[in-house]
């Protein structure tokens, strides 16, 4: 085998081992149960402190080192898995690793159009 193969060989053997680590702590995301008050249903996302080092640079604030307000495709991106209409609208600068969400009491999820029938076969 030659330098290169086997480079490239332990090159995969990293990226599966570190694949692997990371499904390890994308499973450890903690959701909290969900509260409200007369106009919001809220809940809290722990994300494991190990996942931070894989959060984007872009989606810090520079200013204050925590967590910017993420957008759904976003938080989403970080293994974030909620039903839809939650909006992630505060951070709490001492633990960036908590990101708050919310979304409105009453929220109705959109309805999947009626798939159109199709046309009978004209012979």
């Amino acid at each position: 085998m030659s330098a290169a193969a086997a480079e490239t060989a332990d090159d995969a053997l990293k990226r599966q081992a570190e694949a692997k680590k990371l499904e390890e702590i994308l499973d450890k995301i903690n959701y909290s149960d969900r509260y409200t008050d007369d106009n919001f249903e809220y809940r809290h996302v722990i994300l494991p402190k190990q996942l931070l080092k894989y959060i984007p640079e872009n989606f810090w604030d520079q200013r204050t080192g925590a967590l910017r307000l993420l957008s759904d495709k976003e938080w989403r991106s970080l293994g974030i898995q909620q039903s839809l209409g939650w909006e992630h609208y505060e951070v709490h600068v001492p633990e960036p690793h908590v990101l708050l969400f919310r979304r409105a009491k009453d929220y109705v999820p959109p309805t999947q159009p009626a798939p159109r029938p199709k046309e009978a076969r004209r012979k």
